[in-house]
């Protein structure tokens, strides 16, 4: 089994990395971008045959380790 898993600041939080390439698209022509934010995205296979399971599994992981949880979400898709 599979888990995407996408990890994103919170809304409110500033995202210089995003403004940075916002800046960078701007200048090369991309003047319609009204805002970019950026996160990173964790692919995680594993072996469970539940998908239930391997979620909780997976949320607890992010929760542990995987994600800031005070500046950064996450979400997570898990694929069979």
């Amino acid at each position: 089994m599979k888990a995407i898993i996408n990890v994103f600041l919170k809304n409110g939080v500033l995202d210089s990395q995003g403004k940075a390439v916002q800046h960078a698209l701007s200048g090369h022509g991309f003047e319609t971008v009204r805002d970019v934010r950026v996160g990173k995205q964790i692919i995680v296979e594993m072996d469970e045959s539940d998908v239930a399971v391997a979620k909780e599994k997976v949320a607890h992981m992010c929760e542990e380790l995987l994600a800031n949880t005070v500046i950064e979400e996450y979400e997570i898709e898990i694929q069979k």
